[in-house]
C-alpha cells in the first residue's frame, strides 16, 4: 500500500510532467492527490524539499526497476535480445507513458541549481549505467559502467526529441521510428559493435524476451 508521503511524491512527479517546474506548487500537489490543502506543505515545508523528495522517489522507482531487470534477465540472454531492448525501452518511455520522462527532464533542469536534486539524479544515472553494463555482461558483451553511462545520457536526449519535436522534423532527422536510434544507442553502449558485421549479428531477436 502506498504511503501518504509516496502518494504526494508520485503526484508531484505527475504535476512536474504535466505543468513543468513552474507549475509545481504545494497546492497543485494537494489537488492532484485529492488531499486537504496544506497536506503537502506539512510533509515538505519548502519547494526545495518537495523537489528533492520527488527526485528521491523517482530514483527509488528506477532502482526497483533495475533490480527487476537483473532478477528477470535469463542466464542465456543473447546479444540480439539485448540490442532489441533499446528500441523497446524508447517506445515504452515515449509512447506508453511519458510522465516519468517529462518529469525527469524538469528535475534535470532543477538539478542545475539544487544540489539535493543533483545528488539524487546522480545516483539514478550511476545505477542505470551499472544495470546496462551488467545486462551486457550477461550476454557476453564487453562493456563497463563508463561504456553504458554515455548511452544512458543519449537515451534521455533521444527520448525527449521523440516527445517534443514535430513529426516532420523527426522524419527529416531520422528519428521518426525508435528502431534505428534505439539500435544506435546499443552500438554506442557496446564497444566494437558499430560495424556492418556487428549490425548484422544483432538484427532480430525475441521481442517478448527483450521487453517489447
Amino acid at each position: 500500500m502506498t504511503s501518504r508521503r509516496d502518494l504526494l511524491c508520485d503526484c508531484a512527479i505527475s504535476v512536474l510532467a504535466a505543468e513543468g517546474g513552474r507549475g509545481l506548487t504545494h497546492r497543485a500537489v494537494d489537488r492532484a492527490a485529492g488531499v486537504p490543502e496544506g497536506t503537502t506543505k506539512n510533509y515538505f515545508p519548502t519547494r526545495d524539499a518537495l523537489l528533492r523528495a520527488a527526485a528521491a522517489r523517482m530514483t527509488a522507482s528506477h532502482a526497483a526497476a533495475v533490480r527487476r531487470l537483473r532478477e528477470t534477465t535469463p542466464p542465456d540472454v543473447s546479444p540480439a535480445e539485448v540490442a532489441r531492448l533499446y528500441p523497446a525501452l524508447l517506445r515504452r518511455a515515449v509512447a506508453d507513458d511519458a510522465t516519468q520522462l517529462l518529469a525527469m527532464v524538469e528535475l534535470y533542469l532543477e538539478a542545475v541549481r539544487r544540489p539535493g536534486v543533483r545528488e539524487a539524479l546522480g545516483r539514478m544515472a550511476v545505477s542505470n549505467a551499472e544495470a546496462g553494463a551488467g545486462l551486457h555482461a550477461a550476454a557476453g558483451l564487453p562493456s563497463t559502467t563508463r561504456d553504458a553511462g554515455l548511452p544512458d545520457a543519449y537515451f534521455l536526449g533521444v527520448a525527449l526529441s521523440l516527445v517534443a519535436l514535430p513529426p516532420e522534423a523527426l522524419g527529416a532527422a531520422g528519428l521518426d521510428d525508435p528502431e534505428a536510434p534505439g539500435l544506435g544507442l546499443f552500438r554506442a553502449a557496446v564497444p566494437g559493435r558499430g560495424s556492418a558485421d556487428g549490425d548484422e549479428r544483432f538484427d532480430g531477436g525475441d521481442d517478448e524476451r527483450a521487453g517489447r
